[in-house]
């Protein structure tokens, strides 16, 4: 079974509904998940966002959240300083840097909608 680094958007993508959830979903189809130990805390985030910007989603959008918890993804700690250096080698925030560094130590593909993180993957 291949191993795929799963990121904050697109857990967020499926938790939440949002449009671009059945192509997350395909691309973790059949993989065994694995996540930075910071993924709750992106996705809680996210999750916080939905609610102030959709106070009346609250109870659906922290319901969602919830299932978190039951999701396949096994976290792990990552290196702070390897991460802050990937970081500033690729322009990357440092949360980005994490998953990447995660990817490329595991020699996993890296899942993501976010456009930049998906180009500093394929380099």
């Amino acid at each position: 079974m291949p191993v795929r680094v799963a990121d904050a958007s697109a857990v967020a993508a499926l938790l939440f509904g949002e449009p671009r959830a059945g192509e997350v979903a395909e691309m973790l189809e059949g993989a065994d998940l694995v996540a930075p130990a910071l993924l709750p805390f992106e996705v809680a985030s996210a999750c916080l966002r939905k609610m102030r910007d959709h106070p009346g989603e609250r109870d659906r959008l922290l319901a969602a959240f919830l299932l978190l918890e039951r999701m396949p993804i096994r976290t792990v700690a990552v290196p702070s300083a390897g991460i802050l250096l990937l970081a500033e080698s690729e322009r990357l925030t440092v949360y980005d840097a994490a998953y990447l560094w995660l990817a490329r130590e595991l020699r996993a593909d890296l899942v993501t909608l976010d456009a930049r993180l998906r180009r500093a993957a394929r380099r």
